[in-house]
């Protein structure tokens, strides 16, 4: 079942349009009222596809798009306002919206939308197999990137959405080097000083994760990058 982040502030058009979404399309609607709630559940859980009303309290609209790609540059994202303005449109799809719905609309062309957005995505998986691998074997470990899970046996590790996508990085690239350019630029979109710092730390967390296999190691490459070596 694909998972929606539904972020409305009108609470009687959320629920609706959660109820329908739900009812109609099949989905798992997780619907929040304001963006600051949006973006703490968007860093709790996973989903497959955002909707946005773009006038919020808090956090406006475009502001959690902005957010929301910091952390996942791929999740397709709708923006739905009653703003009809040419250069509204264009700021959604500057910040990387995939669509825009204008308000009033009706909940059918929604879902047709929505169904039309998981059918491009799912085109894009079969033109990169690479892109569509979400399940690793890191030693004694198997990765979900999905469900951003690191299992052992019984014992798992949740993962943060960054640390997810870093440590699948670091898979695709198993035995090889993975450049610290190349890291930064695909999941913090900008290689200064303050994201390699960062990035650092969810090394470091990953590390730990992994400690429980001696035979895997995340190694620095000097003046290159990292390597995830599984032996």
């Amino acid at each position: 079942m694909k998972k929606i982040l539904l972020v409305e502030d009108d609470p009687n058009l959320g629920l609706l349009l959660q109820d329908y979404l739900q009812l109609k399309g099949k989905f798992d609607v997780v619907l929040c009222t304001d963006g600051e709630e949006g973006l703490k559940a968007f860093n709790k859980q996973s989903f497959d596809l955002c909707i946005f009303d773009v006038m919020m309290p808090k956090k406006d609209g475009f502001t959690l798009g902005k957010d929301v790609r910091k952390v996942n540059a791929h999740i397709p994202i709708i923006f739905a306002t009653a703003k009809t303005m040419l250069e509204d449109k264009s700021a959604a799809y500057d910040l990387g919206g995939d669509d825009y719905i204008t308000k009033p609309f009706r909940i059918e062309e929604l879902l047709l939308r929505i169904n039309a957005m998981f059918k491009r995505v799912a085109g894009k998986g079969d033109q990169n197999e690479e892109a569509a691998e979400t399940q690793f074997s890191v030693g004694k470990y198997i990765f979900d990137y999905t469900t951003q899970i690191i299992a052992n046996g019984e014992e798992t590790q949740k993962l943060s959405t960054k640390e997810a996508e870093l440590l699948r990085l670091l898979c695709l690239k198993k035995n090889t080097v993975l450049t610290r350019e190349e890291a930064l630029l695909s999941i913090w979109h900008d290689d200064n000083y303050f994201n390699g710092r960062s990035m650092d730390v969810f090394l470091s967390k990953l590390r730990k994760y992994l400690r429980g296999d001696s035979n895997v190691e995340i190694i620095n490459v000097h003046g290159k990058g990292y390597k995830l070596l599984v032996s």
